[in-house]
């Protein structure tokens, strides 16, 4: 829960130097999170997660609009064309890095067109081996 209160106070420190708005403004209508991939994903979850606490400490809903497509870049687009108010945010993955240089005729730049906000979790990824069959004399099949 403490994690959740600092990001949305991560947000609303974001918004409000980006846009010039007053505290006591900003937000007064509902917030969109641009969720980089199709919905029942892991990033989906992750942000129907801190959707809740996000909106009990911002006083607004958090509306989660999946845009999945080309690893995340169509939303990441989406993103980039949207009005710098902090009334649009994009929940992404470290795959934002790889689209740099794997879509080299992006409309977006992930430097210069956005500012992290924070981190919401961390994930173990492993690269697992398949032991080789061996394969014997008598059998076709595997033989440990």
């Amino acid at each position: 829960m403490n994690l959740m209160r600092a990001l949305a106070a991560s947000i609303f420190s974001a918004c409000i130097l980006a846009s010039g708005a007053s505290a006591q403004t900003y937000p007064d209508r509902p917030v969109t999170m641009l969720v980089a991939f199709p919905p029942g994903g892991a990033d989906d979850a992750t942000a129907r997660i801190i959707q809740d606490p996000m909106q009990d400490a911002l006083g607004q809903p958090i509306v989660i609009e999946n845009v999945g497509g080309a690893g995340g870049t169509i939303a990441a687009a989406k993103a980039a064309r949207a009005e710098p108010d902090g009334y649009t945010i994009l929940l992404h993955q470290v795959g934002l890095a790889a689209a740099m240089t794997l879509y080299p005729n992006r409309t977006f730049d992930a430097e210069k067109d956005f500012v992290t906000i924070g981190l919401i979790n961390t994930a173990a990824v492993s690269s697992q081996g398949v032991r080789p069959c061996r394969r014997t004399i008598s059998t076709s099949s595997c033989a440990g």
